[in-house]
């Protein structure tokens, strides 16, 4: 969506082609970034509740979607974001400057529509979406699976490999699933130095105590 609104900001005339039900949620609520409020609100209020409150927000800021041809999915977008690993979308005012439609046929620069009309584009984006290649350079073969590029382990214990290798953020539970990640990568860190720490700390202590017996006797 922001690639078509830098399109509109440019004089250019753009149209987003939609395949799915998406939800659209602004950017910022209550003075605060969308995501920043849910990871806050999560902490108190089950996820259903969640939706509700971001749903009703968003209806005041961006009244019903449905009229520019994005429907809602039937589950809330944190529930879907749970269940599919499907982010919701952040308008940023693309919304009122632009023209979705669905598309069904593309040949060449022509596009034709679910309704039969075509028309003519200058440059088509193909938007496919994110998909982990971490499998295909990745010399370590325990940590992640090959069919999907995700972490073997289930959630939440798919942050740590061999060799000190970490992952973080592939959770398919977005801001959240990658603060949690990092906050069990930052105490791993910290456990990791102590020891370190404490075991040099023993292996250096009779040296310093020899040096001292030496100081003493001279």
């Amino acid at each position: 969506m922001e690639v078509c609104l830098d399109l509109c900001n440019h004089n250019a005339t753009p149209s987003l082609v939609v395949r799915d039900t998406v939800h659209i949620l602004p950017r910022e609520m209550l003075g605060r970034s969308t995501f920043g409020l849910s990871m806050c609100l999560l902490k108190w209020l089950p996820t259903c509740l969640v939706d509700r409150f971001l749903l009703a927000v968003t209806w005041l800021m961006l009244g019903d979607t449905a009229r520019f041809g994005l429907d809602r999915p039937r589950v809330g977008p944190l529930e879907l974001k749970n269940v599919s690993g499907k982010t919701p979308v952040l308008d940023v005012g693309t919304l009122t400057r632009s023209k979705v439609e669905t598309s069904r046929l593309l040949r060449h620069q022509r596009v034709e529509f679910v309704d039969g009309r075509q028309e003519n584009y200058d440059a088509i984006i193909l938007a496919t979406g994110y998909k982990s290649n971490v499998p295909s350079w990745l010399k370590e073969s325990e940590m992640f699976s090959e069919k999907d590029g995700l972490p073997k382990r289930p959630f939440p214990n798919g942050w740590k490999g061999n060799c000190g290798l970490y992952a973080v953020g592939f959770t398919k539970r977005g801001l959240l699933g990658a603060s949690i990640d990092a906050k069990n990568i930052a105490d791993d860190i910290h456990s990791c130095w102590r020891a370190e720490a404490k075991q040099l700390s023993a292996i250096s202590w009779p040296h310093f105590l020899q040096k001292m017996y030496r100081i003493h006797l001279t």
